[in-house]
């Protein structure tokens, strides 16, 4: 799967010898004397998936001229840590479909998907400590610390219809942009940058997963359920006070923002096609679309300081065509 249907095969080019090499350190580093642990690690991993943080890691290396080894290890590192992420996560919402098949927990059982959730946790920080650099363990260990605290409070804000834009953005800043962020920054450390342009790195990678994460919750609602491989309104279901809610609330008639209200604060689907009409009358969905095009300039802006060259090429495209994404 490519990293969105709408980037070329050009850009994908690009680094496909480094994915290559990337996959290579993700089958090696799986490896495990329990058999059960390799069996669930690989069946999430080989899901496919976007591999996003691991392009970004390694475009991002490209267009800082840094071609150290050792990017290949951090961009697995990232992967393992985002794929930790997402086999506690559906243990969390419950969920059972993900890319279009069974999730792990459904497949396995929750016990056996939050514990291999914690080996690759702790694989991931063995990995670290191959780079040999405390500033790339300081920028990890952070990234981590600070996607447990967004876990945290997505799961305190669940049914609650009253959370706002900031509060939302609070919640995918930690949960799901801080590790585009550590992706990017990662890079620029490995490339020894100046700080102006490691902060730059960073500020691209945060607000290219803050984009990312707004068009995907925008997508629990506009989406084609079969392409995305998830159910539509999953969010709905798990009580998620997602932007497009957020909106609609305040730009609905206050009988339809009550039906909305409702639909976050039961957690049920028998209103969703109500939800679903709200969302799309209200304006919300564009309006959800608009902000993620701001955080996609904001992303496009931070790219200014990096030299010209065909890996800060394909990173302008990748932050514009997010606004493509269907799936």
């Amino acid at each position: 799967m490519s990293v969105f249907p709408s980037v070329t095969s050009s850009t994908l080019q690009l680094i496909a010898a480094d994915m290559a090499e990337v996959d290579k350190v993700i089958a090696q580093r799986l490896d495990s004397g329990v058999p059960l642990v390799g069996q669930v690690s690989r069946y999430i991993i080989s899901a496919g998936g976007k591999r996003l943080r691991p392009a970004l890691l390694l475009l991002m290396c490209g267009a800082l001229g840094c071609d150290k080894t050792q990017r290949f290890n951090l961009a697995a590192v990232v992967e393992f840590i985002h794929t930790a992420t997402l086999l506690h996560d559906d243990v969390v919402d419950e969920s059972s479909l993900r890319r279009g098949r069974s999730t792990a927990n459904e497949t396995f059982g929750n016990p056996a998907s939050v514990l291999v959730g914690d080996f690759l946790y702790s694989r991931a920080f063995q990995m670290m400590v191959d780079s040999g650099q405390m500033r790339v363990m300081e920028i990890l260990a952070e990234a981590t610390n600070v996607i447990a605290e967004g876990e945290v409070m997505q799961l305190m804000n669940m049914h609650d219809a009253s959370l706002d834009e900031a509060g939302y953005l609070r919640v995918i800043r930690s949960k799901t942009a801080k590790l585009f962020e550590a992706s990017a920054r990662l890079a620029a450390v490995l490339a020894g940058s100046d700080i102006a342009t490691e902060e730059a790195c960073a500020t691209y990678g945060q607000a290219l997963g803050t984009a990312f994460q707004v068009i995907d919750d925008v997508l629990d609602y506009d989406g084609d359920a079969a392409e995305m491989g998830k159910n539509l309104g999953d969010d709905l279901r798990e009580g998620k006070t997602t932007l497009p809610l957020i909106i609609a609330m305040q730009r609905a008639p206050a009988e339809q923002a009550g039906i909305v209200r409702h639909a976050i604060e039961s957690g049920g689907l028998d209103q969703l096609q109500q939800v679903l009409q709200i969302v799309h009358s209200s304006g919300s969905l564009e309006l959800a679309r608009q902000a993620a095009a701001q955080e996609a300039q904001r992303a496009i802006d931070a790219l200014a300081l990096l030299p010209n060259n065909p890996f800060k090429a394909a990173l302008l495209q990748l932050a514009a065509q997010l606004l493509d994404r269907r799936v």
